[in-house]
């Protein structure tokens, strides 16, 4: 019998929500990723210590400000992960804008030419690569223009409906809804526990993807950070799902079948109209839960790229 984790890829495709590469290497997913708080996270492995040393001895020597030093470091480290982890993937490397761009369109879409230029010379094409920004206003807005020049992208703390329509009318290749920062937000809210069915992290991503499937869109669907096998499971035919590498083991330890519980729909003629920047605000501020979780997030994500901007400035010495 499979085992559930080879079950599950016969329904939806598997990214692996990390950047370790023993676990890239024991689960074969079909993508993967580096952020900050994974890019934080390896800068404790033995593993990696030759890289992060030979990475920032490189920024040291090209000279400059210090500040200026510190973040190309970061973006040089991030880069310099990916494309290893590149090759031991088939698929793509989603790789972040910093948060601190969330709200600055011009910025953003500067640095992810930064981006795209530093994985060319690791001999990395732009088709290997996903630039990973946040579902902002601003952030959908330089994903438009991203995707037009052919630099494809993933859109990262979707909470809302408006969000999703935001990023299927710009044509971004790939949103990320988030199952566990939902639900997490509902059972602090209500003081209740949810079954698989009734969780709402899952009902959003559910709904997400028949949004995506009425409409005939080509935006790619990717649900997003799990906190159980349980939600893993019941979103199996959603069309890619990233995963934790504990869920992963998880479900690489267990066997069974797995059921298709995400069915994309046929195409309706009919798609809304696109959304005005008034009509996106207005829709996405009616979600109490959505401004939270994303306001939440953008904030802990800089956080992380703060601390490790902080490791590298100690680092370089």
């Amino acid at each position: 019998m499979p085992s559930l984790l080879d079950a599950l890829k016969q329904h939806s495709l598997v990214v692996a929500d990390t950047g370790d590469l023993d676990a890239i290497k024991r689960y074969r997913p079909q993508d993967a990723t580096t952020n900050p708080s994974l890019l934080l996270k390896a800068f404790d492995l033995p593993g990696y210590q030759e890289l992060i040393a030979e990475t920032l001895d490189a920024v040291k020597a090209e000279g400059g400000d210090r500040q200026r030093q510190v973040e190309h470091a970061a973006d040089r480290l991030a880069v310099a992960k990916g494309a290893e982890i590149a090759r031991y993937v088939p698929g793509r490397v989603s790789t972040e804008v910093a948060a601190r761009l969330s709200f600055d369109t011009r910025a953003s879409i500067a640095k992810a030419h930064e981006l795209i230029g530093l994985y060319a010379r690791h001999g990395v094409g732009p088709e290997r690569v996903l630039i990973k920004l946040a579902s902002t206003w601003e952030g959908i807005r330089a994903a438009e223009v991203l995707e037009r020049e052919g630099i494809n992208c993933n859109l990262t703390l979707l909470f809302s409906d408006a969000q999703a329509q935001a990023c299927f009318d710009a044509g971004v290749f790939l949103v990320s809804p988030f199952v566990g920062r939902v639900t997490d937000w509902y059972k602090q809210a209500t003081g209740r526990d949810y079954t698989p069915d009734e969780d709402p992290g899952v009902n959003f991503v559910r709904g997400v993807c028949a949004r995506v499937s009425r409409g005939g869109y080509d935006t790619v669907v990717m649900g997003a950070s799990f906190r159980t096998t349980g939600q893993v499971l019941a979103l199996a035919g959603c069309p890619r799902l990233t995963i934790s590498p504990g869920l992963l083991e998880e479900l690489a330890a267990g066997d069974g079948e797995v059921e298709r519980r995400v069915v994309m729909e046929d195409a309706s003629d009919i798609r809304p109209s696109p959304l005005s920047e008034a009509a996106f605000r207005w829709g996405h501020n009616q979600d109490a839960m959505a401004n939270d979780k994303l306001a939440e997030g953008i904030r802990r994500f800089d956080e992380d790229q703060r601390t490790l901007e902080a490791r590298i400035d100690r680092r370089l010495g």
